[in-house]
């Protein structure tokens, strides 16, 4: 062999490498958050030498043979794609190899099924480009969206880029919202949507965003702009806490005496929802009672609960009075109808005539009324827990799943709170505090509002601080539930899900534009481990990086 072959035998053998090696190079674990894909470039192509990395750590060759390049010169190669950087992280990313997907102005977005009209046209618009409607011809530059496929989960979805394409699909039409979601983040965040495939969906059903209304009028406008922010980070709730002893926030017809005079109409409460709706959001409404019914109790004020001594107890309703039980079900029963959601708040917290020494004593009418309700062993705790059941029996005539506080919930009574209320386990400082195990023992679902990590406090009252982002991030999922000690990972089933609360305790301690601000941080880091409770892979300083890419 001649010295110049011998030299190009050689090159032939290190290219030859070169490609054996790239073809290795698929992965970095994505873990239980954003993955890192050891190749550059955000494109990707056909399943060619294509891995894919689970949740779980574990690599699965794809196997598939290779497919025809989409790229407008066959011979160039492309690597093998990054996974998606989005909030909340991808579950599971396929790499595969091609240009990837960027919109241009000849794309389309078309439906294969007239249920996803309204997602369709959302996208397209974020994206500039046409909605076709119901299309079953294939062209290059397509964005498909259809029903189909995958589990049980109605919010997962797939999302496969191949071929100049994007196709996206779930077994529900909030799954494949969550899919367009998933692609409105790519395009924003790095101009092209990467080869391959993502197969996603949440770890919890629940992931929600509550707001104070009651002490701080928030306009409409604002709410409307933190609903389409939830829905980009595929939350899908919005709990509204209307009603307290500083206002009552919505019009009313059966008791217009009680409306605070900056309140919201039915008609923006129903563009709220309607909103909402449209980014499969569940607006749930809360009318806290027994307790924090000052605004109710304003206009009536022959319902105050007084004690013994004949002096107003702050916020209480008298719940030995059939004239209490039939107002709070007045606006139980006006208000089912505004908010079309199946959930409902029903509160239960902070009843006051449950937080001095000796109940009976204090308040012998709510005594004599427990002992001729449910006999001589009666108490006032049987009688708040009655009141509990009887609003929950109100609302569940609607067709509503109902939660209460976790304070709502009495121990040691003989009246046993009603089964199907789910426990918004927020506070371990109740009098009488039980461990969240308490409540999971018995079965219950609980929702995590923990407050030491997810109450958004207006003025930093008592031993409330802001909470971080980062703190959320690094040391919070859904199995913290008091405190900063997780329950067993046994009980994680009934754990459905959780919410970022903001409490207006200070109204003016900050404006509609600070709360945006100081919640946005700490509204990404909840979603991402309520839709994937594991250790993320992105330090928080990447993360943080993300979201501000990510806009």
């Amino acid at each position: 062999m001649t010295q110049h072959k011998r030299r190009a035998s050689a090159q032939q053998v290190i290219r030859k490498r070169a490609v054996v090696a790239a073809a290795f190079v698929g992965t970095v674990a994505l873990g239980t958050g954003v993955g890192v894909w050891a190749s550059s470039g955000g494109g990707g192509g056909t399943q060619d030498g294509g891995a894919r990395q689970s949740s779980s750590g574990r690599v699965a060759d794809t196997g598939g043979a290779a497919t025809p390049s989409a790229s407008p010169t066959p011979s160039r190669s492309y690597p093998l794609s990054r996974a998606p950087r989005t909030i909340p992280a991808v579950r599971s990313h396929t790499a595969a190899r091609g240009p990837g997907w960027k919109p241009q102005k000849a794309d389309r977005v078309v439906v294969s099924d007239g249920e996803l009209a309204d997602e369709g046209r959302l996208i397209a618009g974020e994206l500039g480009i046409a909605y076709a409607g119901e299309k079953d011809d294939v062209r290059a530059g397509d964005v498909r969206l259809a029903l189909g496929g995958g589990g049980g989960n109605q919010e997962s979805y797939t999302m496969t880029v191949r071929d100049g394409r994007v196709d996206i699909s779930g077994p529900g039409e909030a799954g494949v919202f969550y899919g367009t979601r998933t692609l409105k983040q790519e395009i924003h965040g790095g101009g092209t949507a990467p080869e391959g495939v993502v197969r996603d969906e949440p770890a919890k059903p629940v992931r929600g965003f509550m707001l104070d209304i009651a002490r701080k009028p928030f306009s409409e406008s604002w709410i409307e702009d933190r609903i389409r922010e939830l829905g980009d980070l595929k939350f899908n709730e919005l709990g509204l806490h209307f009603s307290d002893d500083q206002a009552f926030r919505i019009q009313s017809s059966s008791h217009p005496e009680i409306v605070s005079p900056d309140h919201l109409s039915k008609a923006q409460v129903k563009r709220i929802v309607a909103l909402a709706d449209s980014r499969h959001i569940t607006v749930v409404p809360e009318i806290d009672s027994p307790g924090h019914l000052g605004a109710v109790l304003a206009a009536h004020p022959d319902l105050q609960l007084r004690n013994a001594s004949g002096i107003a107890t702050k916020g209480a309703i008298d719940i030995s009075k059939p004239a209490s039980a039939k107002i709070v079900d007045d606006l139980l029963n006006e208000y089912s109808g505004l908010f079309t959601g199946n959930q409902w708040h029903l509160g239960g917290d902070e009843y006051q005539a449950l937080t001095v020494k000796d109940p009976q004593a204090s308040y012998p009418q709510l005594a004599a009324a427990a002992r001729q309700k449910y006999g001589a062993g009666g108490t006032v705790a049987d009688l708040a827990t009655g009141w509990l059941n009887d609003r929950a029996a109100t609302v569940r005539a609607h067709g509503k799943t109902m939660r209460a506080w976790n304070d709502g919930f009495y121990r040691g009574t003989s009246v046993q709170p009603a089964k199907d209320l789910q426990v918004a386990y927020w506070t371990g400082k109740e009098i009488g505090a039980r461990q969240p195990v308490d409540y999971l023992s018995t079965g219950r679902k609980v929702l995590n509002y923990n407050d030491e990590f997810l109450y958004y406090v207006l003025g930093q009252p008592q031993t409330f601080v802001y909470p971080t982002g980062q703190r959320i991030y690094e040391q919070w999922n859904p199995r913290v539930l008091r405190g900063t000690t997780a329950v067993p990972a046994s009980y994680d089933g009934q754990i459905l899900g959780g919410s970022f609360a903001v409490w207006c305790d200070f109204p003016n301690a900050q404006s509609e534009a600070q709360v945006a601000a100081g919640v946005r941080m700490p509204l990404r880091a909840t979603v991402q481990k309520l839709w994937d409770p594991g250790q993320p892979t992105l330090t928080w300083t990447d993360f943080k990086a993300l979201a501000d890419r990510l806009g």
